[in-house]
């Protein structure tokens, strides 16, 4: 009965080959993305279309980094896209424990986590408010482009600025009046033309993932070969191998038992 039910231990690590690109999701989760001017707030509405695009993948590897002040490796790049959805879910405000926008520093740090199998179709998707405070993200595009890899930008925010819900209130400044966040389209639009990629601004119903990553696609596919868990080791066989024993040897004793006679003489 054992042998019939398929016992399975373990897991097979098989070698897999894909064709596709890689591309490393670029998200700033600094506080001016608590803004409601998207429903029901910026960050929450990039995730959900990083979400959405995550599902449409098939063998394209995605990676993402999350920034504010200082920026951080979220998620390695991977085909693994259940594993993308979770971490991609797990993301907040608090997530890089210093505040600010320094996307340039984001960009390296994307720049920095491809894989070594990957040296063409290669790209960086940026999505933020575009209020970099901190360094030059225009230089850091130019170097990701010295090196093959295109830098697209997805502006978040409206140019006429909004305020920010923080704590039950507005967040403010160090004079305690209302911090306002606008969209910074030329900074997303110079670096998108440093980067060699294009610059889009998300809307509501359209948040301007798709047609980038449909862009992306047509950068001609890379071959890429990974180890992965794909199937338990079967040890059905050695149970039919341990019965089948047993039945030998019930065979070999059964011929050698001395027959019995009903009546003795």
């Amino acid at each position: 009965m054992l042998g019939i039910s398929r016992p399975q231990m373990g897991a097979i690590l098989k070698e897999r080959k894909t064709r596709g690109a890689e591309v490393m999701i670029v998200l700033d989760v600094s506080n001016s993305m608590l803004a409601e001017d998207y429903s029901p707030n910026r960050l929450e509405r990039a995730k959900l279309a990083i979400s959405r695009v995550v599902d449409k993948l098939r063998d394209d590897r995605i990676g993402l980094v999350v920034f504010a002040g200082n920026s951080f490796v979220q998620l390695p790049i991977t085909t693994d896209y259940v594993s993308a959805k979770m971490f991609l879910s797990s993301i907040s405000t608090g997530s890089v424990s210093i505040q600010g926008t320094a996307i340039g520093d984001a960009i390296s740090t994307a720049l920095r986590s491809f894989s070594a199998q990957s040296d063409r179709s290669r790209a960086i998707i940026v999505i933020t408010d575009g209020e970099n405070h901190e360094d030059d993200p225009v230089a850091a595009a130019s170097q990701a482009a010295e090196m093959g890899v295109r830098v697209f930008t997805i502006g978040v925010g409206s140019p006429e600025g909004t305020m920010i819900p923080f704590e039950g209130d507005y967040l403010r400044d160090k004079e305690d009046n209302p911090v306002v966040t606008r969209l910074d389209e030329s900074v997303l639009q110079d670096v998108a033309r440093a980067g060699n990629g294009v610059y889009v601004r998300a809307g509501n119903s359209e948040f301007g993932l798709n047609p980038i990553i449909d862009d992306i696609k047509k950068m001609g596919d890379e071959k890429y070969s990974s180890i992965v868990f794909e199937e338990y080791d079967e040890q059905f066989m050695y149970f039919f191998a341990i019965a089948l024993l047993f039945f030998v040897l019930e065979m070999l004793v059964g011929d050698r038992k001395p027959k019995r006679h009903l009546f003795n003489r």
